[in-house]
């Protein structure tokens, strides 16, 4: 659910910092007075944006561990995202 003026992190997708993206896959619109749902997208609906950051998420630490045999395995994890602006709903 998002609104015009709102920073969201996505998941990654291509593009520079600064350019426009557009989400033409709407699931649901509303406004003061009317609500649209979509079966299962609203045709002609379009959110817009503008990338402001790629860059990677915390680091996670997976621990891998089984009692009685000596084994262990430390893994770590950092997810890459998209930072959007969104500039027109």
């Amino acid at each position: 659910m998002v609104a015009k003026g709102d920073t969201i992190q996505i998941e990654k997708v291509d593009g520079d910092a600064g350019s426009a993206i557009k989400f033409d896959k709407v699931l649901f619109t509303a406004d003061a007075k009317t609500q649209e749902v979509g079966k299962p997208y609203i045709a002609g609906s379009v959110v817009e944006g503008k990338i402001k950051n790629q860059a990677r998420g915390r680091k996670i630490h997976v621990l891998k561990y089984k009692s009685k045999s000596k084994y262990r395995r430390k893994i770590g994890h950092r997810q890459h995202y998209t930072e959007v602006e969104i500039t027109k709903v």
